[in-house]
This record gives structure tokens, sequence and C-alpha cells, in this order.
């Protein structure tokens, strides 16, 4: 015979009826979930530069799919979101919203994916608490100075006129990556994809600092997107950051005629706009920012000179621009 419930007892746990509430948070956490997917996959699109229609045709997803994937409407499958992470070139973890990441995290995956079985098993005592190794510091004193920026930002003209005025020599990275591999940029990126571009960044990089010469570098504007890159652009260099206005990059980039990477995109100033919202907070990173709205080529360079010759501890008075000029 079943056993009665007294009148004053209650339901154990195990017993209880799940609450009209439960079915709510439950939806209300998986929405929020693909919001923050949306907002990440965003987010990298724009760190990578690439526009919904390139993205759609690396990826061979609809750009109407993908609009509703970064708008947080998109119920994504595993499957199709490995398309849309190997078309942004990034792993695929990087996409998953997760609670606890590190801002550190992507760095400290390229070390580890590029570390020895030594560096390893080292970074894996050190963190256990059982090494008492003192990490090398990064090195000390100026010797080198670069820019960064997006596309527009003056990086060329102005690091041009900058290693002139200081004496040192000039050098822009992507007409390195081009001339020591016999391609323009926009052809190693159709033969090997972001990710192959990307592996030539980072050698021709690691040659030039193998250099034993001060020099200014010109950098392209998606370097930081690559953390590792980017890492050693911060750690060896006096890093400059460039600031326009989005109307200023567009139309200085539409008079350089390169719109890459959106060339026959109707949408070309809002997606601007993305990439440089999304690019922020890693330029911000920068040890100084030369903000050019506005300023003529000969204004924004003395700015830039201003800005950099405290640190390098420049004595002779000519150096700095007059307070007439």
């Amino acid at each position: 015979m079943a056993r009665r419930m007294h009148s004053g007892s209650h339901p154990s746990t195990a017993d209880a009826i799940p609450s009209p509430d439960d079915g709510e948070n439950a939806a209300l956490q998986e929405e929020d979930f693909l919001q923050q997917l949306g907002q990440r996959v965003r987010t990298t699109r724009g760190r990578r530069g690439m526009s919904r229609k390139v993205l759609a045709r690396v990826s061979g997803i609809s750009e109407r799919y993908i609009a509703q994937l970064e708008s947080g409407q998109g119920n994504v499958s595993i499957v199709l979101l490995r398309r849309v992470a190997q078309a942004l070139a990034t792993p695929l973890d990087d996409l998953i919203p997760s609670a606890g990441s590190p801002a550190e995290w992507p760095l400290l995956r390229e070390l580890l994916r590029q570390a020895t079985p030594a560096q390893i098993a080292q970074a894996k005592d050190i963190l256990m608490g059982q090494s008492t190794t003192r990490p090398a510091g990064r090195r000390a004193g100026v010797a080198r100075i670069a820019l960064i920026g997006l596309r527009g930002a003056g990086k060329s003209t102005l690091g041009r006129l900058l290693a002139e005025r200081i004496g040192w020599a000039f050098v822009e990275l992507n007409k390195e990556i081009e001339q020591e591999n016999g391609l323009s940029v926009a052809e190693i990126i159709a033969l090997y994809g972001q990710e192959g571009f990307r592996r030539m960044e980072q050698a021709a990089l690691a040659r030039l600092l193998a250099r034993d010469e001060p020099f200014v570098l010109a950098t392209g504007g998606g370097i930081v997107s690559e953390p590792l890159t980017f890492d050693l652009i911060l750690s060896s260099f006096f890093t400059v950051w460039l600031r326009a206005e989005p109307e200023e990059h567009m139309m200085r980039v539409r008079r350089q005629g390169d719109l890459r990477p959106m060339a026959d995109d109707s949408s070309a100033m809002q997606e601007l706009r993305t990439i440089l919202l999304s690019r922020e907070p890693l330029y911000s990173r920068a040890s100084a920012c030369v903000d050019t709205a506005g300023l003529s080529i000969k204004e924004a360079a003395a700015r830039l000179i201003d800005t950099v010759t405290p640190v390098l501890n420049l004595h002779d008075a000519d150096l700095a621009p007059s307070a007439s000029s």
C-alpha cells in the first residue's frame, strides 16, 4: 500500500516538480550564450579585417546566415561554427563563450603551440609551483619604434618622416614580406589564406629583429589580431598607435585606391567601423597614442616626433618642433 504523506510534510528534492522559472532561466541562458557567441564572431571578424561578404565566401556559408549568427539569432551547428572558425583562421574554442577565460589566453595558447617539449615541461613546473627559475625580463631601452593602426592611419607616410628626422632606417613590414616571398600581400592571402600570411609576417618580423640597427617599423593594420606576433611587437618596440576617425581612415584608403578587404561591399563604412571597434582594445595596448584626426601631415608628424623624443632621450633642441611650427 502506498504510504500517505502527512499534511505537514514536504516533497523531497528528488520529487520536486520543475518550476516554470527553471525553463525560463534555461532559455535566457541559451539566449545569452548565442548573443556572446555572435559577439565573438563579429569581434574576431573585425580584428581580421574581413567583411561579412568575404567571410561568407571563404566559409561557404551564406551572408544572411552569418548576419543571423552575429546578431545572436543563429542556432548554429558545431560543423558550421567550425567552418566559420577555419575561415577566420582562429581556434574554434576562441569563439565559444566560457566563464573565467583569462584575457591572455590567446597569447598563452600560441606560445604553447610553438613551445618545445622542454619549454612546456618548464612552464608546467612553474604553474605547479615546482620551479624557482625566474622568467627573463623584457628588453630594456628603446632601439626601435613600431607604428600600429588601421589602414589609412598614416603609418607609412609618418613613419618615413619620423625615421628621416631621427636618422633611423624605415621599414614597412608588408613590403618586407612581399620582397621575401616574391608575391603581393593579396596574392599571398589568396594562395595561402590569412593563416599562411600571418606565419610569413611572424617570420619576417623575427628576421627584422635580428638586425643590429635601430629602425622605425610600419606594421599592417591586422597585426594586432595575432597574439604572439603582437606581443613580440610590444616587447621589442616602443609602439605608437596612430589613431583617426573612421571617416578619415576611409577617405585616406580611398585616396590610396585600396579598399581591401572591403571591395565591392556597399556597407564598407559600417564594416570599417566594426573593424576599428573590434581592434581598439588591442591598439590601446600600445606604449603611446597619437591622434591624427583633423591634422595635416606636417602637424601629425610634429605630434609623433613630440611623442617619441622624450623616450629616445634626444637632447638636441633642433630635433623637437619649435612652438611656432
